[in-house]
């Protein structure tokens, strides 16, 4: 079925509305926001995503039987991209650690940064419901290119990013004068009649170049779950409007679930695989409910299993393994044998 357009409307209105809330009523200029109230904002928009997913459990579909796909549907999507936004978090902290960036000033990039993904990922959504509309073999070349990135991003676990040599930086910051500092939260300042960018433009780059290229993983792994474009919309879109709250709620945490990037990198290699056999099949080869439990039980015991191995390690080696990973358009550097 497709989605009447006042479903759009209505659930777009809302997600301008929440996010007109995080950045003019529940965000203060300048200040960083406190774990524990980012673990409240974090818990809500969760507590939103399920309650949508009821929501369409309920009344998304002529018949029950569709109503319960469609609610599967949701709910696999969501997690897969829940998940996979968590490893955009493991970039943020690189990012922002190199970089230095004052707390103050990071949720405002973050700001930015999910405004940008919400766009690229509508656009992308919308190119890939048309080219699967009109190219059923799109899907050969989805399914290919999840398995690729997904064996990419393992290979990269334990490499250490070169940032200082950004390819992307590298020619921003050959066209653009950049000033030393910082100047507060400002991405640009103007001295002496010239428009300089400051090195927060540079990280606010290098964010949205990561969400783009996330989003070019995210966006076909849905589409393995289902190619109804208001489920892959409004599962991407939950996930997104969590990510900001998340990243300040997991920011001083996140070594501990060095092992989710492995789970990661299984569960796009598999999502690609159950595209591959939904083409050759002719429809749905792997049931939902099973990709479901299956993504579930790999994401859950990769977290487990980084809470149970980072428990043993000093506070220091853990944090260590927070700065290795692959970071767009930035070379790697292979840990030397024996190092720690």
């Amino acid at each position: 079925m497709a989605a009447p357009w006042w479903f759009w409307v209505a659930f777009n209105a809302a997600v301008l509305l929440l996010l007109l809330l995080d950045l003019g009523l529940l965000t203060r200029r300048d200040r960083p926001i406190p774990v524990g109230e980012a673990l409240l904002r974090s818990g809500g928009f969760f507590v939103l995503a399920m309650l949508f997913c009821v929501g369409v459990f309920a009344f998304y579909g002529e018949t029950p039987e569709l109503r319960a796909q469609k609610g599967f549907e949701f709910l696999t999507g969501y997690l897969i991209e829940w998940s996979l936004s968590v490893d955009n978090i493991f970039v943020f902290v690189l990012v922002f650690s190199h970089f230095q960036v004052p707390a103050q000033y990071q949720h405002r990039v973050l700001f930015w940064g999910i405004i940008g993904a919400l766009a690229m990922r509508g656009t992308l959504i919308l190119l890939g419901t048309a080219l699967i509309q009109e190219f059923q073999w799109i899907m050969i070349g989805f399914g290919l290119f999840l398995i690729w990135s997904g064996w990419k991003m393992l290979r990269a676990v334990d490499e250490e990013p070169d940032l200082e040599n950004n390819r992307v930086l590298g020619w921003v910051k050959s066209r653009f004068p950049v000033t030393e500092t910082y100047q507060g939260d400002r991405f640009f300042v103007r001295r002496e009649g010239r428009l300089f960018l400051t090195p927060l433009a540079l990280v606010l780059v290098l964010i949205e170049l990561t969400d783009l290229i996330f989003a070019l993983d995210s966006i076909p792994a849905i589409f393995a779950i289902t190619t109804d474009p208001f489920i892959v919309y409004t599962a991407n879109v939950f996930a997104i409007l969590g990510l900001r709250a998340m990243y300040f709620a997991l920011a001083g945490v996140i070594h501990r679930f060095h092992y989710l990037k492995y789970g990661l990198s299984i569960v796009l290699m598999i999502v690609g695989a159950k595209m591959l056999a939904n083409y050759v099949a002719g429809g749905k080869a792997v049931p939902v409910e099973y990709a479901l439990m299956l993504t579930a039980a790999i994401i859950g015991g990769s977290m487990l299993l980084s809470l149970a191995k980072t428990a043993e390690r000093p506070p220091a080696e853990a944090f260590r393994e927070a700065w290795r990973g692959w970071v767009p358009f930035t070379r790697g550097r292979r840990r030397e044998a024996g190092r720690k």
